[in-house]
Parts: structure tokens; sequence; C-alpha cells
């Protein structure tokens, strides 16, 4: 259609409107168009998000492809305000759809996370137009009190979005390949053709009046540093928790973003009127809450709810098409409280309540969640998503006309884009800092998961049973959880049964000593008996002995004493009776040797019957030594008694020695004694002899014995190996292979025995924080490992994000309940009675309104 101009010379007069009924609703269509492009978008996407972080290997870097196309959208929507205002919307709002569908096609050839984050962050610069412009079209041609007729139509948009965008994405995501591209490439590919009929029906339907502005000026300064404050902050805010929040790269990134938002405020207040965001716009109090509470609400609703497709997939199994279906009862509430707000805000004209209603409603859906569990059904989420989506659905549309209402006509475009920024910062910061919170304590919280007894027991059951750790479907989890574990586990049990194993051996080889060696004592009577008979009969010769030495020693002694008198007597004896005397004291010293190697007999027969080593084996040698010194002796006496007695022809002495016939006598008497009693010495000794003969027969028998028993122990050692370890391993509840104590862990018996002693092992090295031998791979770049798992196993990982979900929760809780107490010192301003397009024809007395083409 051509452009047509029609000049003004006198006010429009109020009572005939700007647009027709007709020509709103070819609006409505072209804004329905774009609206239902973003909204595909964000439910296709959002239900698609893991499958896409799994196949990328990169599901913990979501935050960079979602903070990456926030920060894009957030940045431009100001300025497509602003840029709106001045050239009008129809021509921004086609060029957002434009660079959209672009960045949409390009994402489909993303092959990795952070890939897909620069061609995302393409695609926002896109989004913001399809964020804001809507908004302030409408702005321009509604009254607040009239939108209740029109809102239908963008709630059947939303409606239908929230419905079709599971199901298509859903199927796209779990499709391995479509027409040979992978499914999920398809959920960026299907804003192609959707945008492009979008494009073509803004096209056909949407013309604006649009009374232009003398001079433009864009504030291009301004919108560089929005984007130099904000990608620092977002940057350390996504890598916080790697970089450290106190180093030099988190500091550097601080100083940036610091310094570019004052150049910002210098730059706005140096630009004035034409600022990206007119500071003027902050003087008005009303504008200012509800700039705050745009950002609390941003920050709690994006950054919070975008755990639940996550959480409804990871915790509670459901696939993406489920889990976006799930997220329904949360648009529902967000239509009914959209609607119903409409309603009463069209009839009433007052919305005061409105947000006061919405935080608190919100706050307490977040309350719910706060409580969630794995435990926990379906139904207890589905009802805090209603709770929540009726809040929300009370602040979104009455925040948005706070912020229309408070700015003037000539301003509806940047206001509305402003408070669409703002809420976009506060999401933006929601979800890079609850993300990266998320992910920061989602490792911590999946180990202390294992701190709860029966978590860890049924989770190690099930780990270390063969039949579920060698199930294809739970490898995978295996390896990045448990195999490390249970590794741990088999080789510290391997040892210790292994020390319980040489324990027992030990055991049974004493025992087993003990019987054979009380057994075979039997067998060694003979040989002891045979020692008693040699022990006996050497005492009795030596007795025999002892007895004939004593009657030697008391011939000898009687002896000795006439020796004595003898000598006495020849002293005055001849040259021959000096010889017989020189004989006799042969004698008495031949006697004194005698004695003493009688003396060395006794003392070693004493010895060796007392077992003294060596003694028995001296009683040759003494008996030896004896018999030369009574030979000795013998010839002495018998040389002598020849001197004395005379020899054949020759006279003795005795004739001459009459002085010397009493000891003569008894001398002869003494060595007759002596040769007779010494004939007892032979005797005793032979019988000494035969005594140690058996003694050494006897112990030699002895000795065999112990020989009997190594043999005996040694034969019956394997058997009672066997029977002991299988009796200690009836007791323990554990088996026996190649003779060592083992677990069979596919015995169940077996298994839960080890179980329970080692789950409170666990539990403390958690609860005290050693954890070295609790080495689990909490890393969530990939969660496609919980996929058909057994829920055993997954469980703690289950409990771990549970509980960092919870956490997320809490904060948002908290953000909202902040957001209650602002609202509470709100004075909302009055709603317009006209439209802002109406309000602006009212007001020009001359200019040129530039027609619908």
């Amino acid at each position: 259609m051509a452009a047509a101009t029609v000049e003004r010379t006198a006010p429009i007069e109020t009572t005939e409107p700007v647009m027709t009924h007709r020509q709103i609703m070819f609006v409505m269509y072209g804004l329905m168009a774009g609206m239902f492009l973003s909204a595909l978008d964000q439910t296709i996407v959002g239900t698609a998000i893991r499958t896409i972080g799994d196949d990328l290997n990169g599901l913990d870097q979501q935050a960079w492809v979602t903070t990456a196309y926030l920060i894009a959208a957030t940045v431009t929507t100001p300025l497509y305000g602003k840029l709106s205002d001045l050239f009008g919307r129809r021509p921004l709002f086609i060029i957002s759809i434009s660079i959209f569908v672009a960045g949409s096609f390009l994402s489909s050839f993303a092959d990795s996370m952070l890939m897909l984050a620069a061609f995302r962050a393409f695609q926002g610069l896109g989004a913001g137009g399809l964020m804001s412009l809507p908004l302030a079209i409408i702005g321009d041609m509604l009254a607040p009190r009239d939108r209740a007729r029109y809102q239908g139509f963008f709630l059947a948009t939303f409606g239908v979005a929230s419905v079709i965008g599971p199901l298509v994405g859903g199927l796209f995501a779990g499709a391995d390949q479509i027409l040979f591209v992978t499914g999920w490439r398809w959920v960026f590919l299907v804003n192609v053709p959707v945008g492009i009929v979008a494009l073509l029906m803004v096209i056909a339907f949407l013309h604006l009046p649009h009374i232009p502005h003398a001079r433009p000026r864009i504030d291009w300064w301004g919108a560089g540093l929005v984007v130099g404050t904000l990608a620092p902050l977002l940057l350390v805010a996504e890598q916080g928790r790697e970089w450290g929040w106190t180093s030099v790269a988190s500091i550097t990134c601080y100083v940036i973003g610091a310094a570019a938002l004052a150049g910002f405020i210098l730059v706005e207040r140096a630009m004035g009127a034409n600022a990206i965001i007119p500071l003027r716009l902050f003087s008005n109090s009303a504008f200012s809450t509800a700039t705050v509470l745009s950002i609390l609400v941003g920050f709690g609703m994006f950054g919070a709810m975008l755990t639940l497709p996550l959480y409804l997939q990871i915790v509670m199994g459901f696939s993406p098409t489920q889990s976006g279906f799930a997220t329904l009862p949360m648009m529902a509430g967000v239509m009914t409280a959209s609607i119903g707000t409409g309603q009463i805000v069209a009839r009433t004209g007052k919305y005061s309540a409105f947000p006061i209603t919405g935080t608190a409603t919100t706050a307490a859906g977040f309350g719910i969640l706060t409580f969630m569990t794995p435990d926990k059904p379906f139904w207890y989420l589905a009802i805090a998503m209603v709770v929540i989506g009726l809040g929300l659905g009370q602040l979104m549309q009455t925040l948005t006309m706070a912020v229309q209402a408070s700015a003037a006509a000539r301003d509806i475009g940047v206001a509305t884009s402003s408070a669409t920024f703002f809420r976009q910062i506060g999401g933006t910061l929601g979800t890079a800092i609850m993300l990266s919170l998320l992910f920061s304590i989602l490792p911590v919280n999946i180990t202390g998961a294992l701190a709860d007894e029966k978590t860890t027991w049924h989770a190690l059951d099930a780990a270390l049973n063969p039949a579920v750790a060698n199930d294809p479907a739970n490898a995978a989890i295996m390896d990045k959880m448990w195999t490390p574990i249970t590794d741990k586990v088999k080789e510290q049990v391997d040892d210790q049964l292994a020390d319980a194993t040489t324990q027992v051996r030990d055991g049974v080889k004493a025992a087993v000593r003990a019987r054979v060696t009380e057994a075979v004592s039997k067998k060694a009577a003979e040989g002891t008996g045979k020692i008693g008979h040699g022990i006996t009969a050497l005492g009795s010769g030596l007795d025999k002995l002892a007895t004939g030495t004593g009657a030697f020693v008391d011939g000898v002694g009687q002896l000795g004493a006439g020796a004595q008198k003898l000598a006495t007597g020849l002293k005055q004896a001849s040259g021959a009776e000096k010889v017989a005397a020189s004989e006799a004291r042969a004698a008495t010293g031949d006697y004194a040797a005698l004695s003493a190697a009688l003396d060395d007999l006794t003392a070693d027969e004493k010895d060796c019957v007392d077992g003294v080593p060596g003694a028995c084996d001296r009683l040759a040698g003494d008996r030896a030594t004896v018999d030369d010194r009574m030979a000795d002796l013998q010839k002495s006496l018998y040389t002598t008694s020849g001197y004395l007695n005379g020899s054949g022809d020759t006279p003795g002495l005795a004739a001459g020695l009459a002085k010397a016939a009493s000891g003569a006598q008894k001398l002869a008497d003494g060595a007759l004694m002596a040769a007779d009693k010494g004939s007892a010495i032979p005797t005793g000794a032979a019988a000494a002899a035969s005594g140690s003969r058996k003694l050494a027969t006897g112990a030699g028998k002895l000795s065999k014995v112990e020989k009997i028993i190594d043999k005996a122990v040694k034969k019956a050692l394997p058997d009672a190996y066997a029977k002991a370890l299988q009796q200690v391993a009836f007791e323990r509840n554990l088996s026996v292979a190649d003779g060592r104590l083992v677990v069979d862990w596919a015995d169940p018996v077996q298994r839960w025995a080890m179980v329970d002693t080692l789950t409170p092992t666990l539990i403390d090295q958690v609860k005290t924080g050693n954890t070295g031998d609790v080495k689990t791979d909490a890393g969530t770049s990939d969660t496609s490992f919980l996929t058909g798992a057994d829920p055993r196993l997954t469980k703690p990982f289950m409990v771990g994000f549970s509980d960092s979900v919870v956490t997320i929760y809490w904060v948002g809780l908290a953000v909202m309940l902040v957001a209650f107490v602002i609202t509470w010192f709100f004075r909302v301003p009055p709603l317009r009675t006209r439209s802002a397009l109406q309000e602006k024809s009212d007001l020009g007395n001359t200019g040129v309104v530039e027609g619908m083409a």
C-alpha cells in the first residue's frame, strides 16, 4: 500500500478514534504471529535443552546458552523501544523477526554449547524486539481498560504455543534424525517456516499511524555501555565458581561493569530525551518502583523457573514432551490470573491490589516448592506451578500498565521497553546466578546425599550386584558414579579377607599339629619305654660300677696305710729295701691318680643320668683312664710285693724287715682286697655301657616321632583348611574360592551382610568430610547416564539435584518476599482512559500523521 500523509491544522476531535476495530484486529493478527514465534521458541528450547546439552556434552554450560540469548535480548530491548518511538513500530518489528529467524537458522548448525550460545546471542538481538514491541504497540492502540476485550487473543496465542511447544520440542528432542538432520536441531529450524509466516502476516496486517520526530538522535553510546555494564557482570556470574569470586578475572569484571555503568549514567544524562533509557523517567516514583519490582520478578521468575523442565526430566524422569506438558498448570494459572485481572481492571479501573497479591501468591508458590523432595508426586509440583502462575498472571500485566501509566504518551515505547529491559536484566542475572549456584552446589549435594543410610544402603546394594552393575542400561551411571566406589570397596574387602584367610590358616595349623601330636604320642610310647629301660640299665650298671669302685677304694686305702708303715720301716733297709720303698711310693702316686680318675668317672656318670650334653659320651674315655690307672697301680703293687716276699730262690726282705712286718702284712692284705674288689669295676662299667646303648637306641626312635608328626600334619592340613574356611564362611556369610575367603557379590545374603558393614563407613566418611575414597563424578555436562538406569543407582544424584533445586527455590522465595515488602509502599498511577495514539493525536496541533503503509 502506498504511504499517505494527512496534515493537521487543528486538533483532532477526541470523539473520532485513530484506529477502527477492524484496523486493530489486523494489527492483532500481526502481533499474534510475532508473539507466537517468540513463545513457541521459548517452550520448545526449554523442553529440549537437556537433550541438546547431553548431545553437545555441555549441560553445565546451559547458562551460557540461556544467558547469551537473554543478554542480547535485554540490551536491544530499550534500543528497539527508542528506535520504534523515532521510526515507527512496524519496521523495527519486521527487523526483529528477520534477525530472530536468521539466528534460529544458524543455531541449528551449532556443534558445541559455546557455538550455540553465540548463535543464540545473535537470535536474541531479534528477540529483544519480539519481547518489547508488542507491548508497546498494545499500549499505543488500546487504553488500559479496553485491553480486556483483546487480551483473550494473546492468551490464546500463548496457550497454543504452550501446548504445541512441548509436543513439538519433545518430538524433535526424542528423534534421532528427521530428514537426515539430528532431531534437536529442528528445535531451531522450525522457527524458519514459522518465522517466515509471521513475517508475512506482520507485513500484511501490522499498520500503525506514526507521528514522526524531528531530527531523531540514536543513543548508540548508551546501547554500547549497556553491553559493557551487563556482559562482564553476567560473565562473572557464570564463571565465578571456577575463577573464584575474588580472583583477578572476577575483580576485573566488577571494575569494568562498574565503570561502564558510571559511563552509561553520564551518557544518558547528556542525551536527555534522546537517551536509550531517559533518566527523567526515574523521577516518577511509580516508574522507579515498578522498575525495581520488574527486576525482582524477572530474577525470581526466570532464574528459578528455568529449573522446572530440568527437575521434571532429571528427577521425575519425564520425557522432554512430558515435561513440556507438565508445565501447563503454570500456564493455566497465568492465563486464569491474567483474564481475571483484566476483567477486574476493565470493570473497576483499579489495579493497586494486584502487585501485593501477585507477589504474595508467587512467594507462596515458591514456598511450596521449597518442600519438594524426589518422592513427592507430580500433583504436588503441579499445585506449586498453578500458584506461581496465578501470582505471575497478576504481576506481569499490572506492572506493565503501571509503567505505561506513569509515562507520557510520547514515551510509551521507551517506557514499555525499559520495563521489559529491567525485567530482562533481572531474568538474565537470575538465570546466570541461579544456574551458577545450582551447578556449584550440585556436586556437594550429590555427595551429601550419600549420608542418608537408606539411600546409601540401597545404592551400594545395587552397585555391588553383578546383575545390576553389568546391565547395559546401567553402564553409563556405573562408569560415572559407582565403579570408582565399588572398585575401591572390593579392593579393601579382598585385602581384609586375605588377612582373615591367613589368620584362619595359622590357627588351623596350630590346632592340627596339637591333635596329631596327641595321636602320635601313643606310637611314641615304645621308643619312650626303651629310653626308660636304657636309663634303668645304665643306672644299674653305674650302681655296680660305684660299688666295685668303692670297695676297691677301701682296699687301696688299706694298701696306702700299709705302704706308709712299710715306708717308715724301710728307711733303715738296704739298697734292695730302698728299691722296695721307692716302688711303694710309686704305688702311692698311682693310687692318687686312680682316685682322680674315679672322681671324673663318678661326676660324668651323674651328669649323664641328669642328661647333661656330652656327659654320656665322655664315660668311655673315663672308663679307659680308670683301667689305665688301675693297671699302673697293680703293677706297682705286684713289684713291691716281689721285693717284699721274694721271687724264686731269692729270699725276700720280709725276714730282714721285722720292724716293717706289721705294715707289710697290712699292705699285702690291702693289695689282695683291692685286687679282689677291683674286679667289680669292669663288670659295672660293662653294665653302664649296655644301658648307654639302650638309651641311645630309645632316643633315636624318639627323634623319628617328630618326623612322623610333621608328615601327618602336612597330610591333614588341606582338608582341615577347607573345613575351617567353610565354617568361617558359613558364620560370616562368605564364600570360599581357591582356598580363600571371598564375597560372592551375586549372593544377596552375602552382599547384604557386606553392605551392612560398608554403609556406616561410607556415611562416616561423608559426614566427616573425609571423602577421599568416595570418588563420584558429579559433573553435569551430560546427564544422559540417568536415562533408563536403576532408580537405586540414580537416587543419590536425584536427591542431590533436588536439594540443589530447592536451594534455588529458597532464593526465589526470598526475592519474592522482598518484592512483596516493596509493593506495600508502591503507589500505582491512575490508568489512562485513552490509548497513547489517541493522546498523541489529540495533542498534535500540527504535524504529519504517516498513514498506514
